[in-house]
């Protein structure tokens, strides 16, 4: 018997990989902007949370894998963080432009990633 899965395709295997790929790199992000914010972490409520982690992830999928190396994440304040969330909720609620949107949260980041 073939010991290949005919229901799972090299796409589906792909995509998950992807998935994988940015989820890891969406926790290695916030995991440095936690250690970076240090007690003002404690001031993000779960929903931030949710929303920071949503707006990092697209960003991973938007920026250039070199470019998204160079990013600092730990050199975020707390301003620079809730204005990123702000920029999550404006795109998931459909009032602001998604790459817009994007290169605007990638450009805070660039800011203190000098």
């Amino acid at each position: 018997m073939n010991g290949n899965r005919p229901d799972t395709t090299d796409e589906d295997i792909g995509r998950r990989a992807f998935q994988l790929r940015k989820e890891k790199a969406t926790e290695r992000a916030l995991d440095r902007l936690r250690q970076g914010l240090k007690g003002n972490w404690g001031i993000l409520t779960q929903h931030d949370l949710q929303d920071l982690s949503w707006i990092l992830g697209e960003l991973w999928a938007f920026e250039k894998r070199l470019d998204w190396e160079d990013l600092h994440f730990s050199k975020l304040t707390i301003e620079d963080t809730r204005a990123i969330i702000a920029l999550a909720q404006g795109l998931q609620s459909n009032e602001l432009h998604g790459v817009e949107t994007l290169e605007r949260a990638g450009d805070i980041v660039r800011a203190r990633s000098i």
